[in-house]
């Protein structure tokens, strides 16, 4: 199936979604594709609030801006790994029994899931600006990441996955 279809499938069966990640087999090419995926993405949605910034205060140019953040969002790429694996040990301890690239399968996946209510809160972010729609949109998106992550790291870790 296509990123597209697992993106909206995503939010309505995430479950699903994994147990078709899961049958592909592993292959760190396609979890590391996702999360490529995720961050330009989310590099995308960062347009909008960086030309208001740019906007505010003029002497920090736009394309400054731009290079920053975007090298800032691939120094994020070991910390995702380190988040799926501190989640992979503490599934662990409470009896999972999935391998470490099926919890990353899981975050890397329920990331690029959520990034169209990325997209949305940048939107929010660069047009309205700080203020309760923000802070709205920002728990929609933390609470759809939580709630596809916690859906696909549940399928990540039981014993009949596949």
């Amino acid at each position: 199936m296509s990123v597209t279809t697992d993106i909206v499938q995503g939010w309505l069966h995430p479950k699903a979604v994994m147990r078709r990640h899961i049958q592909r087999g592993v292959s760190e090419p396609f979890a590391f594709s996702l999360l490529v995926a995720f961050l330009v993405l989310a590099f995308v949605s960062l347009w909008p609030l960086l030309s208001r910034q740019s906007l505010q205060q003029p002497e920090v140019p736009m394309v400054q801006r731009l290079v920053a953040a975007g090298l800032a969002l691939l120094a994020s790429v070991p910390f995702w790994y380190l988040v799926a694996a501190l989640s992979r040990w503490v599934t662990k301890l409470f009896g999972g029994q999935g391998i470490h690239y099926r919890a990353r399968l899981a975050l890397f996946a329920s990331l690029l899931c959520v990034s169209p209510a990325v997209l949305l809160q940048g939107l929010v972010a660069g047009m309205i600006g700080a203020g309760a729609q923000l802070t709205l949109v920002q728990a929609v998106v933390g609470a759809g990441f939580l709630w596809m992550w916690i859906s696909m790291l549940w399928v990540a870790e039981t014993s009949d996955a596949v």
